[in-house]
């Protein structure tokens, strides 16, 4: 049995619950199962020593991507330090899927199209996971699959 939501201590409920988002999330951002298991541990860290609130079930989950997304953004900064440096692999496991394509988008674009596509979230609600409007959420959504499109149809064509 699953534990149930405690504005102030929501550990374990965030914990059965929302593990496999969080995970999604970061394997999503990170392109690679080490990095993202590392990141899932680090934003349940996080929550262990949060002091705050929460006012629902929404509201954690939301802080739980949000903080996702960061992490999985700063490790992306320490990639490019080491890119000066070495030869890096391009990342395992593509197989020519939307799922692929989506991954290739720049980040703003990226998360906002799995967000609402893949996590079922409305604009309002990547607004406020993301930091921004609602209007610049919208936006990102429809430049997104302005340049999917672009690249999936473009794909076809080469063949």
């Amino acid at each position: 049995m699953t534990g149930q939501f405690q504005k102030d201590s929501p550990f374990s409920y965030a914990f059965d619950h929302y593990t496999d988002t969080v995970y999604r999330v970061a394997v999503h951002n990170t392109h690679d199962a080490r990095d993202a298991e590392d990141v899932t541990q680090e934003v349940f860290e996080k929550l262990l020593l949060c002091r705050k609130p929460f006012q629902n079930e929404e509201h954690l989950k939301a802080w739980l991507i949000r903080v996702t997304l960061n992490l999985c953004k700063n490790l992306r900064r320490g990639w490019r330090e080491v890119a000066l440096t070495e030869d890096l692999p391009a990342p395992e496991g593509t197989d020519g899927s939307v799922l692929d394509e989506v991954r290739r988008l720049p980040e703003r674009y990226r998360n906002a199209i799995y967000l609402h596509y893949f996590e079922g979230y409305t604009a309002a609600e990547i607004a406020e996971m993301m930091g921004g409007t609602v209007n610049t959420a919208l936006s990102r959504l429809r430049r997104g699959r302005e340049e999917l499109r672009k690249r999936m149809i473009g794909g076809f064509e080469d063949e």
